[in-house]
């Protein structure tokens, strides 16, 4: 039962954290720094929202980096919206970073190159993994941060993108937190062991949790499945099988451990959950699904960042 407590505590410290921000007569918050900085990569200009803590306003200590990538035909407003990681990375003291993809227009109908997808970003051979890259180097101007403790987190088409950041940086990303999205990338030659939370629901529609095109899906592409996807870096990663698994009516969670330098790899297979990030207010976009609330998927991926560094 220890999965399903970690559940009920992060849903308690999500709750106590939501209190004491709109607590009657309480101390405001320190103002934090939030902007739009842009940057040029390969030419061309990228741009992103980076949000500093408190924590970060005293610069005496590294702080740990969140990535956390929109899905297909969003933006990075988007995907702060659906995480809501801001006010947990004020109470926990990191910087989240909410990087845009690219397209036809420059604030909308956004894609990251993950593979085989998605849409403009896999057409025009988009380099995202250097326009990560050089938001960290853009970063350290900013302010102390942890290069042990960088992180990558995505919805969908934002999914995808950071299982290739984990393929192809596993230099940079210490672990990756794809939710509804599986690994397309056939080229994928990772350097270090990852570690992996993955959220996926078993009616999704739009990337199916078996694979192969959905009734709902507009990419165009065969997705790869969960199954294949995870068990990828279980063999990468040399985890001791089989995994421990914890089952109830409304999830399995599956845990992979004994693995190569301390890395870990855990699968939230969510029955009947649809194309939606666990625990948000609302669907991610136009034909996304109404999250299910059991799972709080923001505060379970800082979980997993917390106690996995790289070694």
């Amino acid at each position: 039962m220890k999965y399903t407590q970690r559940i009920l505590t992060a849903v308690l410290i999500l709750t106590l954290g939501l209190l004491a921000c709109t607590r009657s007569g309480s101390t405001p918050p320190l103002l934090t720094h939030d902007a739009l900085r842009s940057i040029i990569v390969n030419g061309t200009e990228r741009t992103f929202i980076f949000h500093l803590p408190p924590a970060a306003a005293t610069g005496q200590q590294e702080l740990p980096v969140v990535f956390a990538f929109h899905g297909g035909g969003g933006n990075a407003e988007n995907e702060r919206r659906v995480s809501n990681f801001d006010p947990l990375a004020d109470q926990k003291g990191f910087i989240v970073v909410y990087p845009n993809g690219s397209g036809r227009l420059e604030d909308k109908l956004l894609t990251w190159n993950g593979g085989n997808c998605c849409g403009y970003a896999v057409t025009n051979d988009i380099d995202d993994v250097a326009f990560v890259r050089q938001i960290v180097v853009e970063l350290q101007s900013l302010a102390r941060i942890d290069l042990k403790r960088i992180y990558a987190t995505g919805f969908s088409n934002g999914g995808i993108f950071s299982y290739r950041l984990a393929c192809d940086a596993s230099d940079l990303i210490a672990a990756i937190a794809p939710v509804s999205g599986t690994q397309n990338y056939h080229g994928c030659q990772p350097g270090e062991p990852i570690s992996v939370i993955h959220f996926h629901g078993t009616a999704d529609e739009n990337l199916p949790y078996n694979g192969g095109s959905g009734p709902k899906s507009i990419a165009g592409v065969q997705f790869a499945s969960v199954k294949e996807s995870i068990d990828f870096w279980v063999n990468f990663d040399q985890c001791k099988l089989p995994p421990q698994t914890e089952t109830n009516s409304n999830f399995q969670i599956d845990d992979f451990q004994n693995c190569t330098d301390g890395s870990t790899i855990e699968l939230y297979t969510i029955f009947g959950g649809g194309h939606a990030w666990p625990g948000s207010s609302g669907p991610a976009g136009p034909g996304g699904d109404q999250p299910v609330q059991s799972i709080p998927a923001t505060e379970l991926i800082w979980q997993f960042f917390e106690t996995h560094p790289k070694p």
